[in-house]
């Protein structure tokens, strides 16, 4: 869910946001020097990104989701607060749903998180001054998934760097309220609406990953892994595998790594 805004690459290719991107006060300002401030001017933020309506959208789906899955209100917004992972959620739901053991969907969720390590890894660095204790970064690396991650990067170079780690707590915690919100929005509607409506906000949540993941195609490879797992994944239905999205996935980005090789030694 990643739509990045218009930018600068420096010398180390690390995209840097114009400065009309951003409506913060200048990094010399009192503003900066409450960490309450910080977390307010974080929470702001929050209307300033077009990502906050992608996972609006997407979380008005994943409430829909949980009551198609007969799961209560309260533990779709106790997945939100603890998961916070879009994806992460959807499996977990759905696994859950179909049958699986707990043992079964933490194993998929796991596998799911893997992606954002590399993503605390990068953006951690970013915030850390020499007072800086690990328990001060726990909620930092609970709250980095894909969108806060591209908005680090767009944001931080305009906050002191004592004040980041506040401001990235305002900052995630108003996404997390968005999304809570969404889900019981969803999750309402879902239980009264007619099928044809609710089936209509589920499908909020696929055309929202779809849409995202177009944006984000910079390399011609992208486009191959992308438009062949659409082709393939009709085909692999056919097989009544029970993993048919992990087949077309693997093998539209094998075949798409192959061209990308195949065009980098050309």
């Amino acid at each position: 869910m990643t739509v990045l805004t218009p930018g600068l690459l420096d010398a180390a290719g690390i995209r840097q946001p114009y400065a009309a991107d951003v409506a913060l006060p200048p990094l010399d300002s009192p503003q900066w020097q409450s960490p309450f401030r910080a977390f307010g001017w974080g929470m702001r933020s929050v209307g300033s990104t077009v990502l906050t309506l992608v996972l609006f959208a997407t979380y008005l789906g994943i409430g829909a989701l949980a009551h198609d899955s007969h799961f209560s209100l309260a533990w779709a917004l106790a997945s939100t607060a603890f998961v916070w992972a879009g994806p992460a959620q959807i499996i977990l739901i759905s696994t859950l749903g179909s049958g699986a053991t707990i043992v079964q969907s933490a194993i998929a969720v796991t596998v799911s998180a893997i992606r954002l390590f590399p993503m605390v890894v990068s953006v951690l660095p970013m915030m850390r001054t020499p007072q800086t204790r690990r328990r001060h970064l726990i909620l930092v690396a609970h709250l980095t998934a894909v969108t806060l991650w591209v908005e680090c990067f767009r944001f931080l170079p305009h906050v002191p760097r004592e004040r980041r780690i506040a401001f990235i707590h305002g900052l995630g915690c108003g996404l997390v309220c968005v999304c809570l919100v969404a889900n019981t929005i969803g999750y309402t509607l879902a239980a009264n609406l007619s099928q044809t409506l609710a089936a209509a906000i589920l499908m909020l949540t696929p055309l929202a990953f779809l849409f995202s993941t177009a944006s984000n195609c910079r390399e011609f490879a992208d486009v191959v892994a992308l438009v062949l797992g659409l082709v393939l994944f009709p085909l692999a239905t056919q097989l009544n595998s029970g993993v048919d999205i992990l087949i077309s996935g693997v093998v539209a980005g094998t075949v798409a790594y192959g061209v990308h090789r195949w065009r980098a030694q050309a």
